[in-house]
């Protein structure tokens, strides 16, 4: 029964799916481009569905969602306009708000309740922003790694036109933003190793290994990228979605090293790791980009995968511990300054699993020690 419920869900989502991509298909009204990756070709169509399905019916989770509130440190104007240092402070899932040479730069900025073609079903938030839109300072650029749900929101790209002077985004991502309402001389369109300058900052698109599509008939017609972006006195290095591959690797040889990395360590699993890399590789990426201190982001605000929400915090902070790497896990709004940046309390395990579940939560503590 829970197979066949499972399924049911992924057909209906399939149908509201197919439904908008025939509309966007047909509303671009020529032969689109198609964009590949550099290692592997990943295929995903109806053909996967099934193990997928069944992986989803037969996994038994634990928490799936957090059994209590996820802490914030509320962000408001006042607040940030305390400090002029370089600072990222870490909004959810992967959008990020940071402060380089004076500029607002913001990532990924997915503000919607859900993760989702419509607001009435898809994956729905843990927690709220640290801050709202509204509330936001003005910003020199919001910058895009691809045109999936969890990483591109139109509702929160309309909100933000006015208040953001340049969008930066994988080339065609851009065509999404002017049909929304940006002014396409505020979208810039970049290639894998092609870089922008504003203002003495420069951001350079790099290769990710993953796909685009918001639906099923628009799969790889827009670019999908990983991010350099480099200050005067600091560098960092956002992943966006990616499997692990070579090519960071050769981002570290080219850019390294960084002040900070940015590494996708969620949403994973066997069943698409190519595409999404397991903790063991986002910590491998780290280290191949040659950064200092390592974020992992892509988690604890969406349930998009089979493990329990907070299984990728314990995991990487286990495999940091063996390599010695220095890992920043800051709470959503915590300010992590680029030039000391400060080991973070694991705050996860105070709401790890249902309170009743005290003795496993000890031992899963003890475990991970």
């Amino acid at each position: 029964m829970k197979i066949l419920m499972s399924l049911l869900v992924v057909l209906g989502a399939l149908i509201v799916i197919i439904l908008i991509s025939k509309y966007w298909f047909a509303s671009r009204g020529h032969k689109a481009q198609i964009f590949s990756n550099t290692e592997k070709v990943y295929q995903a169509g109806i053909s996967s569905l099934w193990p997928i399905a069944k992986a989803y019916g037969s996994t038994k989770r634990q928490a799936p969602i957090p059994q209590g509130v996820i802490p914030l440190e509320v962000l408001t104007p006042e607040i940030l306009a305390q400090s002029t240092e370089d600072t990222v402070y870490r909004l959810g899932h992967s959008t990020l708000l940071m402060r380089l040479d004076g500029e607002y730069l913001l990532i990924d900025p997915v503000f919607s309740e859900r993760a989702s073609p419509v607001q009435w079903a898809g994956p729905k938030r843990f927690h709220q922003s640290p801050i709202s839109i509204a509330d936001l300072p003005a910003i020199k650029a919001v910058i895009i790694s691809h045109d999936h749900y969890d990483h591109l929101d139109r509702a929160a790209i309309e909100q933000l036109a006015a208040k953001v002077q340049h969008f930066i985004t994988p080339l065609k991502v851009g065509e999404y933003l002017t049909t929304w309402g940006v002014d396409a001389i505020q979208v810039t369109e970049l290639e894998w190793w092609q870089s922008v300058e504003l203002n003495g900052l420069s951001i350079t698109a790099t290769p990710a290994q993953h796909f685009s599509g918001r639906g099923l008939l628009d799969r790889n017609q827009t670019l999908w990228a990983s991010w350099v972006i480099q200050g005067l006195q600091h560098k960092v290095f956002f992943s966006g979605d990616s499997g692990y591959f070579n090519g960071f690797k050769e981002i570290g040889e080219r850019y390294g090293p960084f002040d900070l990395s940015m590494i996708e360590t969620g949403a994973y699993n066997e069943l698409w790791s190519d595409i999404h890399m397991l903790p063991e590789q986002s910590l491998q990426a780290h280290i191949d980009v040659q950064a200092k201190a390592m974020m992992p982001i892509h988690n604890g605000t969406f349930d998009l995968a089979l493990h329990d929400w907070f299984e990728p915090f314990e995991r990487i902070n286990q495999l940091a511990k063996q390599q010695n790497v220095t890992l920043l896990t800051p709470k959503f709004g915590q300010a992590v300054m680029l030039a000391n940046p400060q080991a973070s309390e694991l705050w996860w395990r105070a709401i790890m699993l249902e309170p009743q579940n005290t003795d496993e939560l000890n031992q899963v503590v003890i475990n991970s020690n």
